[in-house]
């Protein structure tokens, strides 16, 4: 199994507003996918949806602030089953945002494509909280077209 590993230092005095772009569905919205639905609650599943497809996540664990970890029950086959973690920690003025997509089967050419779309989206992630504006599908910047 491989993973996806990602590290960002947002700006923000505290991980609550991190924590807020992770586990509410305005949140989501305004980093990731405009087409969000779902809940964010422990047991629930979030719905993202985007121009190609979509992904949906079962919320399995959340500690405020800390933690927060989803298990992959639909999308593409290379996802079903994969684990995605944010751990947060503070580090004075800035929330670190450990990111990790576990649990690909294989490093196939799909991977290479997530893993540049997570940085970007990382990116997002750190603009919204930062300045109040993300880049979210479908305004994120495009990498290619995936088939």
């Amino acid at each position: 199994m491989v993973d996806i590993l990602h590290r960002v230092g947002v700006k923000t005095r505290t991980p609550e507003k991190v924590y807020d772009a992770l586990t509410t569905v305005e949140g989501l919205a305004g980093w990731w996918t405009d087409d969000t639905k779902g809940s964010g609650d422990v047991g629930g599943v979030l719905e993202f949806r985007f121009p190609v497809g979509g992904f949906d996540m079962e919320v399995v664990e959340l500690r405020p602030s800390e933690r927060v970890a989803w298990r992959v029950v639909d999308g593409p086959e290379e996802w079903i089953g994969t684990t995605i973690d944010w751990d947060l920690r503070q580090d004075g003025d800035y929330t670190i945002v450990l990111f990790k997509h576990q649990g690909w089967k294989e490093p196939v050419e799909f991977m290479h494509h997530c893993s540049t779309k997570w940085g970007s989206f990382l990116m997002s992630l750190k603009s919204l909280v930062e300045t109040g504006e993300g880049a979210p599908a479908p305004r994120d910047v495009q990498i290619s077209d995936w088939h």
